[in-house]
């Protein structure tokens, strides 16, 4: 594509490098007025210090000097604000009124200090004590059936707040579990788990030490997860050949200037040329440009074996250990490459050549993120990448593997120890076995499921253990208005959000200590843990004050809830737990103990210590006992067709966010200043559409399902996408997206490719 057509915004510069320091820096010094937040920087994800609120990308066993990325700093910056949001601020705001700020402009009111409830009569929080608080919601909870509440939580709880907390849930009668997964990487779980027989990815870190390639689906790691810029670095250096697909271009996959390096600091040393191939794919093309991979693949084992009587594919692998090969290899046989490329957006020549990258590598690691699992026919782009990997038995090997990139710090981790609600998938018996009770065995709700419970009314009350619920789910509208007809809302946080502004009519808004702040408790200052996106569990120590002597950690704020809801059971100690963090583990390794032996021994093990993972050591867990191919039923993963008009609509984040919390309006690595109210077209489409360059538009959801979604007030910005492809921010986009447009299979919300058109 023409990089330099007239208006095209794009940032010039390298990922990393300067950019990432001032980006860092201004942050800082907005947020914070005193030095000791650098020495707080210096302990992150390192031994002994705490573990990044950001993204879940590993920490390795010896760790950079500075082993934290821009995105990471500002999330700790963020926690370690001089503001604070007390009862004497809120006071001097209704409800009402915040309602109307920005998402940024909430969180600048700083740390919230005091518990607090809302008062209807004066559309405003006031200030309560904290057993007040415990006592009303559980005078609330035990008022309604338990089938009727919702527990949601988001990726950043630790694994013993998650483990109570799902524990609390099951003892009070249900397994309405959601949490951030089923709005990102539930098609991973679902997936993976079916076909391969694990939910999470098979690669570790030493992994990419011994690969030959990588091939990167819809994952943008400069704006969201940089810190794994530096192993893709030292990989490129070593001769491993990154291919990348990606609807968007992605700094951070096209060069990276290493912040860590002074000679490339001082520009004495290039930059690191990230990507070896750089395709930009249509957004819901994968499923067709992976058969356009397996298709050449297919080829060159014929030409091969019939030239040398040689294979590319591993064929006692495919004889040993897979299902479904012949049908997959028929299905792809009978697929024109005139349909390959046009649902791909990718020439065959650009095709064959990625995938002679892929032919010619001994050891292959694939990686993704939510642009495979945010679509309606999701599940076939994952199942697509596991049919690419078991071509050359590429999982379960040294140096190979399935490798999803987890979001939040500690989502993975969560569904580890409970947070779920499939029955089936969390050992029920030990924990009735524990702690002397017959816990429910229906399926609960995940986020799309509980959104529409709401929505008829079926549900009564909604506890927050974190997160931005309301902001960060689809249909949003909708939501908000059915959201004040709840009975109870409760929402746990460490800033005010918008979450906390659409309230049930009691409703309670209770501030927690941050990862970065010392939790003392009875028998002195408490570790927490958290599983990584590549299976490992770290400790974290923090050691920053608290930003208010009200505060209680989430283990306490838990704990409170359910002694003031649930009746007295001699096997359920909440304040002996509360009181030592490691009886808290100690349980965890009870339940799972395959998984968590030794865990408090082992809770600081250099890089973490690994849980183990089945299909790594080539042990099937699927129905079959092997891994299991996949014939498509779909080209596209959209889950629309194309018509006149109709654009597929990505929702993005800037560099200057992390999920739904924006830290500034700098997209620095998209080259947009000042603003999130923008559309990203291709000039060549902007032209077509009879549109002019800054016009402000609007875009309308075409569902075709007769509900009106609109969003006004975005500025035509040039952007090299994909034809028929258009781009703007999440969350603000939400409110384009139905509730009922999901993978098919997780229900994961289908934000990287809604269908739109624009209004003038």
């Amino acid at each position: 594509m023409d990089e330099e057509k007239k208006g095209t915004v794009h940032y010039k510069g390298a990922e990393g490098g300067w950019g990432s320091v001032r980006g860092i820096t201004e942050t800082w010094m907005r947020e914070v007025d005193r030095p000791g937040a650098l020495r707080t920087l210096e302990r992150q994800n390192k031994p002994g210090g705490f573990m990044c609120v950001s993204c879940a990308w590993t920490k390795p066993a010896h760790p950079h000097g500075f082993e934290f990325c821009e995105n990471g700093a500002k999330a700790t910056l963020w926690d370690l604000t001089s503001r604070r949001c007390t009862p004497q601020v809120l006071a001097r705001h209704r409800v009402s009124e915040l309602k109307t700020w920005r998402d940024h402009d909430l969180e600048q009111l700083g740390r919230l200090t005091h518990p607090m409830r809302y008062d209807a009569a004066t559309d405003s929080y006031v200030p309560c004590s904290w057993q007040e608080a415990f006592d009303g919601i559980g005078r609330e909870l035990r008022a309604i059936d338990p089938g009727a509440a919702v527990f949601y939580t988001s990726g950043r709880a630790s694994l013993e707040t998650a483990y109570l907390f799902q524990l609390f849930a099951r003892l009070y009668g249900h397994n309405n579990l959601p949490d951030s997964s089923n709005m990102c990487h539930e098609t991973t779980s679902v997936a993976l788990k079916k076909l391969i027989g694990v939910p999470v990815g098979t690669s570790v870190l030493s992994d990419f030490h011994h690969c030959d390639a990588i091939f990167f689906f819809g994952q943008n790691t400069g704006t969201n997860s940089p810190r794994m810029l530096h192993p893709l670095k030292e990989a490129v250096e070593r001769g491993v050949k990154i291919v990348t697909f990606n609807p968007i271009r992605e700094r951070g996959l096209e060069v990276f200037r290493d912040p860590q390096s002074p000679a490339e600091m001082l520009h004495l040393k290039k930059p690191t040329l990230i990507s070896h191939q750089y395709l930009q794919v249509r957004a819901g093309g994968d499923i067709a440009a992976i058969t356009g991979l397996i298709k050449h693949i297919l080829a060159a084992e014929e030409k091969l074996w019939a030239e040398e009587q040689r294979h590319v594919l591993d064929v006692d692998f495919l004889e040993q250990h897979t299902d479904g090969f012949e049908a997959l290899k028929a299905h792809v046989a009978g697929m024109s490459w005139e349909a390959i490329e046009a649902e791909s957006g990718l020439s065959r020549a650009d095709l064959e050549a990625a995938a002679q990258v892929y032919v010619e590598a001994k050891n292959t690691i694939v990686m993704y993120g939510m642009g495979l699992t945010q679509q309606v026919h999701g599940f076939e782009n994952l199942a697509m990448i596991v049919n690419l990997l078991l071509l050359k038995g590429n999982i379960g090997r040294e140096g190979t593997g399935c490798s999803p990139v987890r979001g939040h710090s500690n989502v993975q981790g969560q569904r580890t120890v409970g947070i779920s609600e499939k029955p089936e998938l969390v050992p029920l018996d030990k924990l009735a076995e524990l702690f002397g009770f017959d816990p429910p065995r229906d399926k609960g709700m995940n986020t799309v499921e509980s959104c529409e419970k709401i929505l008829s009314g079926e549900v009564k009350a909604f506890i927050g253990l974190g997160g931005n619920f309301v902001r960060a789910i689809p249909e949003r509208e909708k939501m908000e208005e059915a959201w004040t007809r709840l009975r109870l809302t409760v929402q746990i946080a460490t800033k005010l959000n918008r979450s906390h502004l659409i309230n049930g009519q009691v409703a309670y808004l209770l501030p927690c200590l941050s990862r970065t702040e010392v939790d003392e408790q009875a028998s002195g200052p408490q570790t927490v843990t958290m599983e990584d996106s590549l299976s490992c569990i770290h400790g974290s120590v923090a050691h920053n004050k608290p930003a208010s002597e009200h505060l209680l950690s989430e283990i306490a704020i838990v704990a409170g809830i359910a002694k003031a809801t649930l009746p007295p059971n001699p096997k359920v100690q909440w304040d002996e737990w509360v009181a030592d963090y490691g009886r808290v583990r100690d349980l965890i390794e009870q339940t799972y103990p395959d998984e968590f032996a030794q865990f408090n021994e082992r809770l600081f093990t250099p890089g973490g210590f690994y849980r183990g993972n089945a299909a790594r050591d080539r042990v099937w867990k699927t129905e079959s006992g092997k891994a299991e191919f996949t014939v498509p039923d779909h080209l596209s993963a959209a889950g629309f067709e194309d018509a006149p008009g109709r654009y597929r609509l990505m929702t993005l984040r800037s560099n200057d966010q992390f999920n739904t919390t924006i830290y500034g309006y700098s997209d620095r690595l998209r080259g947009i200043e000042g603003t999130r109210d923008v559309l990203l077209m291709h000039p060549d489409e902007i032209a077509a559409a009879g549109l002019e360059e800054g016009q402000v538009v609007g875009l309308r959801t075409d569902a075709g399902d007769g509900v009106h979604r609109e969003v006004g007030g975005l500025t035509v910005t040039p952007f090299l996408l994909p034809r028929g492809c258009v781009a703007s921010y999440y969350p603000e986009m939400n409110v384009l997206i139905p509730l009922s447009h999901h993978d098919q299979e997780s229900k994961t919300p289908a934000a990287k490719a809604v269908p739109v058109r624009i209004v003038t």
